[in-house]
């Protein structure tokens, strides 16, 4: 058995992938999504995974840490931030920076993430200097949480994270990307953790995960292959 720790913006797509894998290879595979802050610590703390797939940030910084192998790295997709709305609501202008400012200043609670898509947004933030003016009305979701629950619950009025996250959370709109001057996109890799009893499978793994099969599935949950031009 081959394991693995991913943040929960992958977890269908590696989900759908293993499955497959495990039934043309044989190779049983077992993946555990947390939160991604959660993943981290977890490796970091040298936990017996085989495997983690996170922001390719994250990756780095365990690669740092001595807890990945470095050369294993491997880029499997890309993600955009999308907003979204609860069901029914009126949906905000996302043609321009300027619209989307406006609309978080006038509008309800924003519900971000504790990922790569909460730190994008709480940097761009400060950039147009309305932190603290709009410090009161932000939630931030628990680790684990995806950020469409808050809004479908209605604990958000305007949810920011990884597209993905978003795909097929009932009670909510997705109105669409952040506009493309302020777009952020987030690579999420994997790599071979240096507790894996199994670095050689796990590489072989790795290698599916990012290759042409699995491109449909990762469009499907809202992802791009990593190798896609931007």
């Amino acid at each position: 058995m081959i394991s693995g720790i991913a943040s929960m913006a992958m977890s269908k797509v590696l989900a759908e992938l293993s499955q497959r894998y495990e039934k043309s290879s044989g190779q049983a595979v077992s993946v555990l999504a947390v939160g991604g802050v959660d993943a981290a610590r977890r490796v970091e703390h040298g936990e017996g995974f085989d495997f983690v797939v996170l922001a390719a940030d994250a990756i780095e910084r365990l690669s740092a840490a001595g807890r990945v192998d470095a050369a294993s790295r491997t880029d499997l997709a890309r993600s955009d931030i999308a907003v979204a709305v609860p069901a029914g609501a009126a949906r905000p202008d996302l043609s321009s920076e300027a619209t989307l400012r406006q609309a978080i200043l006038s509008g309800g609670t924003i519900g971000y993430s504790t990922g790569p898509s909460g730190t994008h947004l709480l940097r761009l933030f400060e950039r147009w200097r309305i932190a603290e003016r709009i410090a009161p009305r932000m939630v931030q979701a628990p680790p684990g949480v995806p950020v469409g629950a808050l809004v479908a619950r209605g604990e958000a009025s305007l949810g920011f994270q990884q597209s993905s996250e978003f795909i097929d959370v009932a009670g909510i709109d997705v109105v669409g990307l952040l506009p493309p001057e302020i777009r952020m996109t987030t690579v999420f890799t994997g790599a071979v953790c240096t507790a894996s009893r199994e670095p050689a499978a796990t590489r072989a793994l790795l290698a599916y995960l990012a290759s042409a099969e699995g491109e449909a599935t990762k469009r499907r949950h809202g992802m791009e292959p990593a190798t896609s031009p931007s």
